[in-house]
């Protein structure tokens, strides 16, 4: 029988709504905790790629009380971290060279971001903000709300070719386009020497799409909660629509893979 290492090297998957959800219990089923544990144990790698920053994340680690943990995690959509002895180390000179690039960028363009940011204050009933990774943060009461916002920000990225939206569910800031979960990942492939033909991708949402796609990965997993427009890029890129929701979804994708589904 084929060894799971032969055909598989490196797990991506998002986080909340692809292996974990918060209503459950618990939160991330144990079957796939056991099983990305073991595939661990046979070298394969296991990388959360996720928009949480690391506090974030290691809360509701904690709190759901998940047992197996990752051996890189990609933040923010773009930062790379590696697990050194249950410590999360920023992986450079990627993440430099990140931080670099987005301060330089929102330099250039602050002042038509603070005008636009104020514009879109006057005109919607949202949460308008910046923190430590982008200028423009918002978050809406509604996704219909946030479509209009979603769609203010697709306008005005149209005119400044390096600056994209970054949206998921009611969420949104603006980043650099040349650093994604998709982009991330890629580097993340360059440093532990994987191909995209042993690299398994599971995604649910809208800030997933840049990674779920055939060049980074030959196994795409959609979990039948994912979103309409993520399942329809999935399956355009010849991945699987999987019948579960959420961790039970990755769980039986990867059970496909190492030819045990």
């Amino acid at each position: 029988m084929t060894e799971p290492t032969e055909l598989l090297k490196l797990i991506s998957t998002d986080f909340d709504g692809t292996i974990h959800e918060e209503i459950a219990a618990p939160p991330m089923p144990m079957i796939l905790q056991e099983l990305l544990g073991s595939l661990q144990e046979q070298g394969v790698k296991w990388v959360i790629n996720t928009g949480r920053e690391m506090a974030s994340l290691m809360e509701v680690l904690g709190r759901a009380h998940i047992r197996v943990r990752p051996d890189y995690l990609i933040l923010v959509e773009r930062e790379i971290y590696r697990n050194d002895q249950g410590h999360y180390v920023p992986v450079e000179p990627w993440n430099g060279q990140c931080t670099r690039d987005h301060a330089a960028l929102f330099l250039d363009h602050n002042g038509e971001i603070t005008r636009l940011r104020n514009s879109l204050i006057d005109r919607f009933e949202a949460m308008f903000y910046e923190d430590p990774w982008s200028p423009l943060c918002a978050i809406a009461s509604t996704n219909g709300q946030m479509d209009a916002i979603h769609a203010e920000l697709d306008s005005f990225c149209a005119g400044h070719a390096e600056l994209v939206p970054v949206r998921n569910d009611v969420y949104i800031r603006l980043s650099h386009v040349a650093y994604s979960k998709g982009t991330a990942l890629a580097e993340l492939q360059r440093i532990l020497g994987v191909s995209s033909d042993k690299t398994l991708i599971a995604g649910d949402h809208l800030n997933d799409l840049p990674m779920l796609k055939r060049c980074y990965g030959k196994y795409l997993v959609a979990p039948a909660n994912a979103i309409s427009v993520v399942k329809e890029q999935v399956q355009a890129e010849s991945g699987w629509i999987m019948p579960q929701t959420a961790g039970n979804a990755v769980f039986a994708a990867l059970r496909r893979v190492i030819g045990e589904g």
